[in-house]
């Protein structure tokens, strides 16, 4: 199934641009549309502060997000003019607890969320809900793109991080429409099990999927050199110049990796290339 709907969260005017041009430039390969949801966050979280709050305040506050909301939009509308793609711009206001709802009402009926890298220097707090939303109230995979480097709308090689799990497996599923430009495809597999049915053939099986649909795939067993498995992954990804990587996502719940750290939280964290993920 090719990518039809795309969409986009742009909840911060200085990273419009940058998610803009990945948008655009997938968009304009697959004569996809592109919708854009310019969301202004009250970051106060009710419940906290409100005990002695009079009306004024809570009004003041939802006054700069709706203004916020508006200057992202007014970005957005900017760099979609003469983009000479299919868009359309929508504005909304939400609070922090309450993010997921409104960024999952869009996502549900989007073939693939584009979004920023929701850690590092300078990101909102509401970043991580918003890509967390995306893929699991929304249940739509997600790209999510670097700061730097040009957009790569049709990548000629792609990286698949796999382990064997159904997120892996859900990952692969969803970007196939992204795989079929790849001239090379790299099934990477890191410190295989010792036991089991496929230990003779680590990623055969995945590498016999892909070649159903034309795409032909080497699988490249790791052993787990470095402290994560993260690392492993970013490490080859760069020894083969990979312009994207395919994972699943939080393997483990989202507490968990939020509190002990995990392969979705670093890998979104320290990528320089898109990541495209799926739970």
């Amino acid at each position: 199934m090719a990518y039809k709907s795309l969409f986009s969260v742009l909840t911060d005017p200085k990273l419009a641009e940058n998610v803009l041009a990945h948008g655009i430039a997938i968009a304009d390969v697959i004569d996809a549309h592109l919708d854009v949801l310019c969301l202004g966050v009250d970051r106060s979280q009710t419940g906290y502060y409100y005990a002695g709050a009079n009306a004024m305040v809570l009004q003041e506050t939802i006054n700069r997000a709706q203004e916020e909301s508006e200057e992202i939009e007014a970005k957005a509308i900017d760099v979609l003019k003469s983009s000479g793609i299919r868009w359309g711009t929508d504005t909304g206001v939400a609070q922090l607890a309450d993010i997921g709802r409104h960024v999952a009402a869009h996502a549900r009926f989007s073939d693939l969320v584009i979004l920023p890298q929701p850690y590092g220097e300078n990101r909102g707090a509401e970043l991580e809900p918003v890509v967390e939303a995306a893929m699991f109230e929304g249940q739509t995979p997600v790209l999510v793109v670097p700061d730097e480097g040009a957009p790569r709308p049709k990548p000629k090689r792609v990286m698949i991080g796999w382990n064997e799990s159904s997120e892996a497996l859900n990952a692969v599923r969803a970007a196939l429409p992204v795989l079929t430009y790849a001239e090379a495809v790299h099934v990477v597999v890191i410190d295989p099990p010792a036991h089991g049915p496929n230990r003779s053939d680590p990623g055969g099986l995945l590498s016999q999927y892909l070649s159903r649909h034309g795409i032909r795939a080497e699988v490249d067993v790791l052993s787990k050199t470095l402290p994560r498995v993260s690392d492993v992954l970013m490490r080859h990804a760069s020894d083969i110049e990979a312009d994207l990587i395919v994972m699943g996502a939080y393997g483990h719940s989202r507490f968990r990796e939020a509190i002990l750290g995990g392969a979705t939280r670093y890998m979104l964290e320290q990528a320089k290339l898109p990541v495209f993920m799926a739970h």
